[in-house]
């Protein structure tokens, strides 16, 4: 069951210009092939006053978003490739930004360090 973070930077104070959340949830289902209710998205706003690159004018500062993955068990090498490509072109189409623009981070296994309902993931 993944747990996605998504964190978008968006244009202004107002959170009108996030996306939707099951819309995100619908779409990163499909990439993780996962059944109804097996895929948990946590969506938040960062103003893109609140976010800055060094070297790069407040004006010209780019609204990217950053995606933080967590499964029981991650895949690896080729398998992660393909899938962080798959997430970012899902993400990217949700919240209509270029896939350039979506960055996304794996979290460390969540398997014998997340409880859900308070039962340790084995």
């Amino acid at each position: 069951m993944p747990i996605v973070d998504v964190l978008v930077v968006h244009r202004g104070l107002d959170d009108e210009s996030l996306p939707s959340a099951p819309a995100l949830a619908d779409a990163l289902g499909n990439v993780f092939g996962a059944a109804p209710g097996h895929v948990w998205v946590r969506l938040a706003g960062l103003a893109r006053e609140r976010y800055a690159e060094n070297g790069v004018a407040a004006g010209d500062t780019p609204a990217p978003v950053f995606v933080t993955v967590l499964h029981a068990r991650p895949p690896e090498g080729a398998a992660r490739a393909a899938e962080a490509l798959a997430v970012a072109s899902a993400v990217a189409r949700a919240c209509g930004r270029a896939v350039d623009q979506v960055h996304v981070e794996y979290a460390a296994p969540g398997r014998g360090r997340i409880a859900f309902g308070g039962r340790l993931l084995a």
